[in-house]
Parts: C-alpha cells; structure tokens; sequence
C-alpha cells in the first residue's frame, strides 16, 4: 500500500473529513473521523503535507500537527472553493482541499502560535464589548427620548443621561437603571482587556517597533503583531495593502485598465484600525497652523478628508510591510511634518 504525501482536512465540530494522496496523486484514504481518532490518525504516519481550511480551530490543529513534524498550509476558504467540484459535501470539500494544497500559485496562511491566538482573542472580546456599548447607549438614547429627554452624541453624554432618571415615570426607571449599570460594567471591562493588550505590547518586540510609525497605536501595533508578523508570503508593500482591503478594485479587459474603490477585502479589523489612526493624523493636521508642504498637506488641499485617509491607511500599510519585513524601526522622512 502506497503512502499518504498529502492530505485534504475538512474540519468540523465532531467529523473531520480526510481525502489522502500518494506522490502519483492516486487517491490512498478517504473516510471520516472522530474527533478523538484525528490525532492518532497522524500519529501513526510518516511525515506528510497537510492541508487545511482557515477556520474556526485550524490553527489549534495545524500547531498540533506541525509538532508531530508534518508540513501544514492553511488556505482560505474562498480559494478552496473553485476546486470543488459539483455538490459541496465534507467529501468534496475535503479533495478539494487536497487538490489546491498543491497548487504552486496557492496563497497560505500561517499558523499562528498559541501567544499570537491568545493577543487576537483579546482584541475580538474588546471589539465585541465596543459594539455592546453601543448598542446599549442607543437604546439608553431611543428609551429616553420618549420622555423628551435627548443629548449630543457620544458614550459620555449617555452615561449623563443618569442623572434624569428621577424626571421619569417610576416604571421607566427600573428597566432603564439595568441599562445605565449594564453600560457601566460593560466599560469597565472594556478597560480591563485594553490594560491586558497594553501589557502585551510592552512585552513584544514587534509591536513596540510598529507602534513607532505615525498613527500606529497600541490596538494596532497588537493586533498587527499578533496576525502578521511575518509577511514573506506577500510578494510587496502593494500586495500587503492590497490584502487589507486598501487598493482599488480592478475591472479590466480589453487592454482597458479600470479601478473602483477599495475592495474591502481581507482583514476589516485591522483596515478599520488603520483609518482610524489615518483620520487621528489628518485631524490633527487639520488643527495645526502650520499645514506644511509634506505629501499629507498637500492632498489634503485637493482631495477630500475620506479619500484622503484611505490613501494615508495605505501608505501606513506599506510602511508597516518594510518594517516587519526588515526588522527595523521607524524612522522619519527628513522634512517631515509630525502628525
């Protein structure tokens, strides 16, 4: 019986579907397993190439497996997709995954170590209790204004909605009380994880070096730190930005070159955090006297404030490629006005 060389893994909560190939690609394995059998099903092999879906757990599986000396690529699921063929069943998606492991033009995604899961935890739980608040404070908001009682916008302004509790019928005040503590708890925890991502900032290097570029805050420095912190899978700064969703759509044929707006692709958490610090920068730049003549100030006086922070996203996104690519700091421009 001929040897496994590669393997297709569909991945699910209790069946994992395998589809294995000898180095002719001839089709050696192709059942299910148990959870509980998925380890001992490699344990007992020699090394091989393991293919696997970007998901839920992929990464948890691929650091096992890669301990045990086998080879691991996780791809994402869209790539897969094309070489599914006919109906999508765990047995199609599991070929399919074997066949496109094997494709030299096939783009990977690394495995992440269990320090890097942990830090991208901590920023999905914070992201999640940023949107509870507020949730929380436009209901606070809508309840309120059925008595008349309205303010500016703003968390803060919410919280000061408190203090006209009294004004309202008594059996308003109850329900609403459970908000304003719920919006108050959920701050309070909000502020506990985004000390625990401060902690873990001061104790890697690499997001102590992207946290020095303009912009570049500790939210993104971790969460930049934690996802890619090696980037030789990108080709260049473009393919980079291009993977944050930052670059133009292309829609061209005919030797007619055509852009759109940005493709909004990849990953939005960390395209978000960038064109937060883009505008952090150009409000700043707004409010200076002295708007200089650096690249900033002058698209600023041509082009309008959106527009602009998405090309300032962009360059910030090449800038954090050649550091984390060359393992240096960085350094401004000479000439350059601070932001």
């Amino acid at each position: 019986m001929n040897e496994v060389s590669t393997v297709g893994v569909d991945l699910a909560k209790n069946v994992i579907q395998i589809h294995g190939v000898d180095c002719d690609g001839n089709v050696v394995v192709r059942r299910q397993l148990r959870r509980g059998q998925f380890l001992t099903f490699f344990e007992e092999r020699p090394a091989c190439l393991i293919g696997i879906e970007a998901c839920s757990g992929s990464h948890h599986w691929g650091r096992q497996r890669q301990e045990m000396g086998h080879a691991v690529r996780l791809m994402p699921p869209s790539y897969v997709k094309p070489y599914v063929k006919r109906n999508k069943t765990d047995a199609a998606d599991a070929e399919a995954i074997c066949e496109a492991v094997t494709r030299p033009s096939m783009r990977f995604v690394p495995v992440k170590s269990e320090a890097d899961s942990a830090a991208l935890v901590l920023h999905r739980a914070r992201d999640f209790l940023v949107g509870q608040v507020t949730q929380t404070g436009n209901a606070i908001r809508a309840h309120m204004a059925e008595f008349g009682i309205v303010t500016a916008k703003g968390s803060k302004r919410v919280a000061s909605l408190a203090e006209e509790l009294d004004a309202l019928p008594e059996a308003a005040r109850l329900p609403l009380r459970v908000l304003f503590d719920q919006l108050a708890e959920t701050q309070s925890r909000i502020e506990q994880l985004t000390d625990e991502i401060k902690e873990v900032h001061r104790h890697n290097e690499v997001s102590r070096r992207l946290a020095s570029i303009p912009g570049v805050g500790v939210l993104t420095a971790t969460a930049i730190a934690a996802t890619t912190p090696d980037v030789s899978n990108f080709g260049s700064a473009r393919d980079y930005a291009a993977w944050l969703g930052l670059t133009p759509k292309q829609h061209s044929t005919g030797g007619k070159p055509r852009s759109g707006g940005i493709s909004k692709m990849g990953n939005r958490y960390i395209r978000r955090l960038l064109y937060l610090g883009a505008m952090a920068q150009i409000m700043v730049r707004r409010r200076s006297r002295h708007m200089g003549t650096d690249w900033l100030s002058r698209k600023l006086a041509t082009k309008e404030t959106r527009v602009v922070a998405i090309a300032l996203a962009r360059r910030m996104a090449r800038t954090i490629f050649a550091l984390l690519r060359d393992g240096t700091s960085y350094r401004p421009q000479v000439g350059e006005v601070p932001g």
